[in-house]
């Protein structure tokens, strides 16, 4: 081991010179310093680092490291340690079985979107079918991971994604070329200032921490999520107040909207589509019982 890997190796990682003995090596160092899922960060980074799949680890397990290798490993791990996320660090996200990117313009995915995605599927199912052509728009589209995760369920819709960022634009556009997408397209405006309808229908992950919150976020969140992407204003319900302002013209009659809910989000929110006219539904939960999505409808 070289002098410089050395000085980023991990406490008693003496023997750790085998891909399995440094997948282990930077799991207890995980775990010793609070890493949350200690075990699958260690192996998703050495797997990065080597450029080996979850197959391909476990085959190699017992091949010895050369330097560089033990460098680039600790290099990635370091940055885990700093608290940096791992899809950060890789690139890449999974979401909704799709490979997405990321960079530092867009949040990370997260598994509790996937309710947005289920809810604003099971009011289509309600209304159409699957092969409806229907027209979606995606307001904060970041990635582009609801509006992708749609259109490879709805073969006839087309969707349309909003940002007021130039580079998560950028980001959500590639995905949607590398997944095969080539029914989405994109405009940088703030939420729906640049869109015309009818959409049948609307969804969104708005920016919705409150903004004296965003300090107390965990340090994945607070020192690596893009602002902007996070603060929804001093009570985290100003973006919501865009949409219901902007929502009852765009969508189409019995058109549907379909927004991700922060905790302790559902009353307030449910009131604010109420008032605009929209017929709001029981919000749907996450998987942690959480208040996640809601739906609502354009009636008349």
């Amino acid at each position: 081991m070289t002098p410089a890997a050395a000085a980023l190796a991990p406490p008693g990682s003496a023997a750790a010179h085998t891909v399995t003995g440094a997948r282990r090596a930077w799991a207890a160092e995980f775990r010793a310093r609070g890493i949350d899922s200690p075990e699958l960060d260690a192996r998703l980074l050495v797997g990065h680092a080597l450029s080996l799949d979850h197959a391909a680890l476990a085959a190699c397990g017992s091949r010895l490291l050369n330097a560089a290798e033990e460098s680039a490993i600790a290099a990635l791990a370091h940055r885990r340690l700093a608290r940096e996320p791992v899809a950060r660090i890789v690139g890449v996200k999974e979401f909704w079985s799709l490979k997405l990117g990321i960079d530092a313009a867009t949040l990370v995915p997260r598994p509790e979107t996937e309710t947005v995605v289920a809810a604003a599927l099971a009011a289509i199912d309600a209304r159409w079918q699957r092969a409806h052509t229907l027209r979606i728009a995606d307001l904060g589209t970041g990635c582009g991971a609801i509006l992708l995760a749609l259109l490879t369920e709805l073969p006839n819709a087309f969707g349309i994604g909003s940002d007021t960022s130039p580079r998560a634009l950028a980001v959500a556009s590639d995905n949607a070329r590398r997944s095969g997408l080539s029914r989405a397209a994109y405009v940088a405006c703030d939420m729906a200032a640049a869109l015309r309808g009818p959409f049948d229908v609307i969804v969104s992950n708005p920016p919705y921490i409150a903004a004296p919150d965003i300090a107390k976020l965990p340090p994945e969140v607070r020192l690596f999520d893009p602002r902007l992407a996070l603060d929804g204003g001093a009570d985290g319900l100003d973006c919501y107040r865009a949409i219901a302002a902007s929502a009852p013209a765009l969508l189409a009659l019995d058109g549907v909207i379909v927004v991700e809910l922060g905790a302790g989000q559902a009353g307030p929110v449910t009131a604010l589509f109420a008032g605009a006219g929209l017929a709001p539904s029981p919000p749907q939960p996450d998987l942690n019982g959480v208040p996640r999505a809601l739906v609502a409808r354009k009636l008349a």
